[in-house]
């Protein structure tokens, strides 16, 4: 039987009949939720979360009920919302979808998270690549402040609270919770050191606040619509609810797709749901998480033991689609962003790549980011370019062990972590771009010369 999509965060968005109006959004159930929740008791929301196991979807895994449960009620000051719609992962394009097919579903999201936390502003940080999508947003919060889902005395209430949407101007780094804080408020986006500044205690304009990812916001909504307990029961312990993959590289069928946490494996996802490699191909490597995770190999093998003491071995086919799966596995399931690559991948090429990526990207903040992300740039390019060295494996390598761990941010840890696996896991192909660099004709290179460090 081959394996069904479980929709529920995708629902409406694919259907033909589906717009981005409000009157669709009514006709199929919406704002019914937020109705519900002004009807609860704030903290009841908030335990409800917590009851649920949900897991924030933009990168890190971390309890969404935990980071509200932190939050600083008692200081007196205002709780604000951030909803991190800077979706700048490369191989990433979940969130989008919901911002351009469904907005109100992402509004209402929000709305209920912030009666749930007790905050009175809502913004939401949209990419500055996404222009459509936040005109798509700005209309939706005009229909939705018109029926009054949105601003002051909410459905006579007595709740009052506004959403802005703000956006950027296409930086990596306001991915990161506090570099995406600096920036909404006019400063350059530098993260910022944790401790003291942790968004739940000190965020936006020193004040309490909470940063979700646009996924996890709209996962809110339904929890609170079937109970936490009942989400709780969706997809595996620990690993709850839906997630949506997204897929891209060498599949007959890339595109997005939602299923259960944990109840599909990767052999399963590029076989039956995205149709196979293509012909002729064979499976050579996979990013499970966005371009920052670590690289897996074909032919590994993972080991472990499940939590009532069994043992198992996986392939990189075996692995399930979960958190804590691919922490088995050596790398991590981040934003859902799945690269494939098969046969035809040229490693030393793909890495150039991905290296190219964060050494542009960078804030610049902190010395080991900024001076080795362009290390790493410049050796990986120059070995692309026909200029590769024998040492340049053990070179790249060090470089990255420098990086990662020594910074402000996990942007360390993102741009070394792709170095780090690559090398390790394809050396073999490194020290042959060295070999082949040393062979006669390697002497004219056909493209331009990359400077040597």
């Amino acid at each position: 039987m081959p394996v069904q999509e479980r929709r529920i965060i995708l629902k409406h968005v694919d259907q033909p009949d589906y717009t981005t109006d409000l009157d669709c959004y009514l006709r199929h159930g919406g704002y019914e939720v937020l109705r519900k929740a002004l009807q609860s008791k704030p903290e009841e929301l908030c335990q409800e979360v917590m009851k649920s196991g949900l897991r924030g979807r933009g990168g890190a895994g971390f309890s969404s009920g935990m980071k509200w449960n932190f939050l600083d009620r008692k200081s007196g000051k205002p709780i604000y919302l951030i909803c991190n719609a800077d979706e700048s992962e490369p191989g990433t394009f979940k969130d989008r979808q919901i911002i351009h097919k469904d907005p109100h579903q992402l509004i209402e999201g929000i709305m209920v998270s912030c009666f749930a936390i007790q905050a009175k502003q809502a913004y939401i940080y949209i990419r500055g690549e996404f222009p459509l999508g936040a005109r798509l947003l700005e209309k939706a919060l005009d229909e939705a402040r018109a029926k009054n889902f949105v601003g002051d005395n909410i459905l006579g209430s007595g709740y009052s609270c506004d959403i802005v949407v703000h956006r950027g101007a296409g930086a990596y780094i306001c991915g990161e919770e506090t570099g995406l804080i600096e920036s909404l408020e006019g400063k350059r986006p530098y993260p910022r050191i944790k401790p003291p500044f942790f968004p739940a205690v000190l965020g936006l304009y020193q004040c309490p606040t909470a940063v979700n990812n646009v996924e996890t916001l709209c996962n809110v909504k339904h929890v609170i619509d079937m109970g936490g307990e009942a989400f709780s029961k969706i997809g595996k312990p620990n690993n709850t609810g839906t997630r949506i993959l997204s897929v891209s590289g060498h599949v007959m069928k890339p595109g997005y797709y939602e299923f259960e946490c944990g109840a599909i494996t990767m052999g399963q996802l590029i076989d039956e749901v995205c149709g196979g490699l293509r012909p002729g191909r064979e499976l050579k490597a996979i990013i499970p998480g966005g371009s920052s995770m670590k690289v897996l190999k074909a032919g590994e093998r993972y080991k472990g033991k499940t939590k009532d003491g069994k043992e198992f071995e996986w392939g990189i086919r075996d692995i399930p689609l979960d958190f804590d799966s691919m922490l088995t596995a050596g790398s991590m399931a981040g934003s859902g962003g799945i690269i494939v690559m098969d046969d035809s991948t040229d490693m030393v090429e793909a890495l150039a790549n991905v290296n190219a990526f964060y050494a542009h990207e960078s804030c610049g903040q902190c010395t080991p980011c900024r001076e080795g992300s362009l290390w790493m740039n410049k050796i990986s390019s120059r070995m692309s370019h026909g200029q590769a060295r024998r040492e340049d494996a053990d070179l790249l390598e060090s470089v990255a062990g420098q990086i990662a761990g020594r910074t402000i941010c996990a942007f360390g840890e993102a741009c070394a972590w792709p170095t780090q696996s690559f090398v390790d896991k394809f050396r073999d192909e490194f020290l042959a771009k060295a070999d082949k660099s040393a062979t006669p004709e390697a002497t004219e290179p056909k493209r331009a010369a990359v400077p040597l460090i």
